[in-house]
């Protein structure tokens, strides 16, 4: 049952939404001044809040000021019977969803109420799909070496410095990225991805600085790159070592200059990005072959940061296997699965050559095919004869 509170000085006014909000169905609280309400919203958590404006001792805007800092989420309606556009103008600046004059509309009151109820189920859903989100994306481990990462990650994100992450494929490479920008004051804004290996050369200047009407044959209407989608934020560069030359030239100006030109365009075009890369490769030994430009990897690698192999930190296996086990068994739904200690060493002793990918697609597979206990046995005949 959705929870409402009813801030008014007046008693009537109070009991009489009191038995109108019931009557729909509604819980309700009353309060008949602003420190109450403040004191009532420390503890309990509302759906809405109706807050009537004229009250002594803290009015309506003073109360709805302080449920910005204790409950920000809250939708707050504001209602009086001195009513003018520069008072509703006021409220609705303060952050109020609504404001109604009295006397209240019983109609427009109700329809307020349902609006106010669907913001506030639509912030609660996009927090829980957030989390679950962001939970795919975690950094598990306690070993030494993840530590590092970790600590290096919350030291730099705070800041707007481009960081070149480094490590072989399936190591997690992305998931530091993500939580670069996560920690970022970038956070609110896109995180855009581009997997440089997976686009052909020919178009990775269009999908990064995007291309005119007319640019080339299937360039059929305007287009924004990815340094575009991403301004205000943060532009991943995965595999950046595969790059061809003249993209990495037109990438280097960007880093320069902040500025791109469309493809077939001559507008320069102002771009605010933070910009993060990662390779598998050994960029030094692709700078000595001629194949990555010296001067762009100075330009990306401010932060230099290594994600270590699975093999070097087994130690953190048991943590990584418990929770992988609880984030599979929710994604398919699945009663929950446990795994022996025995089941954890033969894990540890498997030479993980695709490491975190290889790893959770292995723990995947035990959760298929075996029973409520992962044993020793699973292992050895699922883990390992099935690589």
């Amino acid at each position: 049952m959705s929870k409402i509170l009813v801030i008014d000085d007046e008693r009537s006014i109070r009991n009489t939404l009191k038995d109108i909000l019931e009557f729909e169905k509604y819980q309700v609280e009353l309060a008949e001044d602003g420190f109450k309400a403040i004191e009532l919203l420390k503890t309990t958590d509302f759906d809405v809040v109706l807050c009537d404006i004229k009250m002594p001792g803290m009015d309506g805007i003073e109360v709805l000021q302080k449920i910005e800092e204790i409950k920000p989420d809250t939708p707050v309606v504001m209602i009086s019977g001195h009513g003018n556009i520069d008072t509703a103008v006021e409220s609705i600046k303060k952050g109020a969803f609504d404001f109604i004059e009295k006397p209240l509309d019983l109609n427009r009151l109700l329809i307020t109420l349902r609006n106010a109820m669907d913001k506030s189920t639509l912030i609660t859903e996009t927090k829980v799909l957030r989390k679950k989100a962001s939970k795919r994306f975690d950094i598990v481990g306690n070993s030494a070496s993840i530590q590092k990462v970790i600590d290096m990650v919350d030291r730099v994100a705070p800041t707007d410095a481009r960081v070149l992450i480094t490590g072989s494929n399936g190591t997690g490479k992305e998931l530091v990225a993500r939580r670069l920008h996560e920690k970022s004051n970038r956070s609110e804004a896109s995180f855009i991805e581009v997997n440089c290996a997976a686009i052909p050369s020919e178009l990775i200047e269009s999908e990064l600085f995007g291309h005119e009407k007319g640019a080339f044959t299937s360039a059929i209407k305007q287009r924004k790159g990815k340094f575009e989608q991403a301004t205000g934020g943060t532009i991943f560069l995965d595999e950046i070592g595969d790059m061809s030359l003249s993209a990495q030239a037109k990438v280097l100006r960007v880093l320069q200059e902040s500025i791109i030109t469309r493809v077939g365009g001559d507008a320069q075009i102002k771009v605010d990005v933070r910009v993060i890369a990662a390779t598998n490769k050994n960029l030094a030994h692709e700078i000595e072959k001629n194949n990555f430009r010296e001067d762009l990897y100075h330009r990306l690698s401010v932060i230099l940061i290594h994600v270590p192999d699975l093999n070097d930190r087994v130690e953190d296996i048991p943590i990584l296997c418990n929770y992988f086990i609880d984030l599979i068994c929710v994604e398919y739904g699945m009663p929950q699965k446990t795994i022996e200690d025995a089941a954890i060493a033969e894990l540890q002793k498997i030479k993980w050559t695709g490491n975190i990918r290889e790893f959770r697609n292995v723990i995947e597979r035990l959760i298929i095919l075996c029973d409520k206990t992962i044993t020793k046995e699973d292992v050895l005949t699922y883990a390992i004869t099935g690589k």
